[in-house]
């Protein structure tokens, strides 16, 4: 079982290294603005000490005013462990960051999120439905889904 390292400690480095990326942390994750999430994973994935080489998963959740976005990384080699969060505002139109270019194993779970949550990933290879048809209208795991 991997190490989990505290979401405040990597916080405050990250806040160090890149001003203004975490809006907050705690024992258990930190959430970084959209806008810094790729270099925030990037540096995570390629810091010396860290090495956040795998992608143990990725999940949205629905909190009705915003969409929060769930990394959960992995370093195979120091064994340790970090929960990453991202969030979207609003219902229309949600998109982040794709981190398939760090990490491949996210390509289709980045697709599952798009089909059933409706938040785009920008620069994803291959964004389309991957459980519903295209003509499909709406997104089941939203709460407001009916």
């Amino acid at each position: 079982m991997a190490l989990t390292l505290s979401g405040e400690e990597i916080g405050a480095k990250l806040e160090e290294k890149f001003p203004g990326s975490i809006v907050e942390s705690d024992k258990d994750s930190f959430l970084v603005r959209s806008e810094f999430l790729l270099p925030v994973a990037d540096y995570l994935k390629d810091t010396p000490g860290l090495d956040f080489d795998f992608l143990s998963y990725i999940t949205a959740v629905d909190y009705y005013e915003y969409f929060e976005v769930v990394y959960r990384l992995t370093s195979l080699e120091h064994n340790h462990s970090l929960v990453m969060k991202a969030r979207c505002y609003g219902r229309d139109n949600l998109s982040l960051p794709s981190v398939v270019s760090l990490w491949r194993g996210a390509d289709f779970q980045e697709r599952e999120i798009y089909d059933l949550m409706g938040i785009s990933f920008d620069s994803h290879p291959n964004m389309r439905c991957i459980f519903l048809w295209d003509s499909f209208e709406g997104h089941p795991l939203r709460r407001d889904y009916l």
